[in-house]
């Protein structure tokens, strides 16, 4: 079967940043990545106290993953973006920062951004979370 993915955004919904409202996916296999961290190869905390530098970190993880599984920023249908605040400013920053980089087609399907109190490891500011329909 080949790939479908449909990207849609109903005239009868608000507007969006540049992610869609919802993904229809016609594919015959999915890939569930775990929450990619900014973790280095050892798992040491990449750039405590600076958001840009663990959003790097995290996105070169990501594309990493997403190599494994021979599958590319575009083959994303759901995404999470988790980030250790609850000031706009911060958590529109790191979204910016996502969607601007070389993974920044990953965000333009079915999308959350979420503002939370902690995340996993001491320091970490942020963590991503993807959902991919494999290629054929």
């Amino acid at each position: 079967m080949t790939e479908k993915i449909t990207r849609i955004n109903p005239e009868q919904l608000h507007e969006t940043p540049g992610y869609h409202h919802i993904t229809v996916v016609e594919a015959g296999r999915t890939a569930y990545l775990a929450g990619q961290c900014p973790l280095d190869r050892k798992g040491d905390l990449i750039g405590s106290g600076s958001l840009e530098t663990q959003v790097d970190q995290v996105i070169a993880n990501a594309i990493t993953a997403l190599g494994a599984v021979s599958a590319q920023p575009e083959h994303v249908v759901r995404s999470v973006i988790y980030v250790r605040s609850n000031e706009r400013d911060i958590l529109g920053a790191a979204w910016r920062r996502l969607t601007e980089s070389a993974l920044g087609p990953a965000f333009t399907t079915a999308s959350t951004l979420l503002g939370v109190a902690q995340l996993g490891f001491q320091g970490q500011l942020v963590e991503v979370d993807l959902t991919v329909a494999l290629p054929d």
